[in-house]
């Protein structure tokens, strides 16, 4: 039984299928740019083009969105997508597109914090667990004694007059070709007001950035929590969508 996780980010869309047991990729992710604009159908046929690249179907599917999802199908907020997505059934959508498997619908950062809370850098952690991902936009997945407080989205709280992903997101830091050290001192400056606001033991650098976290996370400076890498780094987030896809076929 192959389960498989897609993700859906601002820039591209990657899955693979998912080795549960491990809690890592069973074959090589396949990767698609992001249309743009990203319409709801656009992005769909994406996810198919990515899911058939496998020649296999699989039992089920779980796909991450870059925004707010209710109900396990509902999107309520698309900032790094087109705005043609607020108010779609994603999971009708996807599921139609794809011939009627079964598709599971999860915030983005929600599913990589599943994924690091499970096989990485949150393993075995209690209190307050936050993890970051840094990418095209900023997704928060935040945890307390393991359980999961879904669809935090808090790359968008107004730090100095901005919504935070505009200025400390990796596109902020390359579309401003800014150095590491002038992007570590903003990231700091997030940190600290996520910080003030949850307390948390645990700060889980994911996203693609996660790479290079030698290049920044020393820089950060004067915050309490302690600041680790995601350990599954990019792949966290189609690993959380596989073992979401999973628990909903076992109920």
């Amino acid at each position: 039984m192959e389960i498989f996780g897609v993700d859906i980010g601002g820039s591209g869309i990657k899955g693979a299928p998912v080795d549960l047991e491990r809690g890592d990729l069973a074959e090589e992710r396949y990767k698609v740019l992001t249309p743009h604009p990203a319409t709801p159908d656009a992005v769909a046929d994406g996810v198919k083009e990515v899911v058939d690249h496998f020649g296999a179907e699989p039992s089920c599917l779980g796909i991450t969105f870059p925004g707010v999802v209710t109900g396990g199908a509902t999107v309520r907020t698309a900032a790094n997508v087109d705005k043609s997505w607020v108010d779609v059934d994603a999971r009708a959508l996807l599921s139609a597109k794809l011939d009627g498997l079964p598709v599971t619908i999860l915030n983005d950062a929600d599913a990589a914090g599943v994924a690091e809370m499970q096989f990485g850098a949150g393993r075995d952690r209690k209190g307050t667990v936050l993890l970051l991902t840094f990418g095209t936009g900023i997704g928060s997945a935040l945890f307390s004694d393991g359980v999961l407080v879904p669809n935090t989205e808090l790359g968008h709280l107004e730090l100095h007059g901005h919504d935070a992903e505009k200025r400390a997101s990796t596109k902020a830091r390359e579309d401003e070709d800014l150095s590491w050290e002038h992007w570590a001192k903003r990231v700091t400056k997030y940190l600290a007001h996520v910080e003030m606001l949850f307390s948390p033991e645990l700060f889980i650098i994911g996203g693609g950035i996660s790479r290079k976290a030698d290049k920044f996370v020393p820089l950060i400076e004067g915050i309490k929590a302690e600041i680790v890498p995601a350990q599954l780094q990019n792949n966290a987030g189609i690993v959380g969508a596989a073992m979401s896809a999973s628990r909903g076929l076992t109920g």
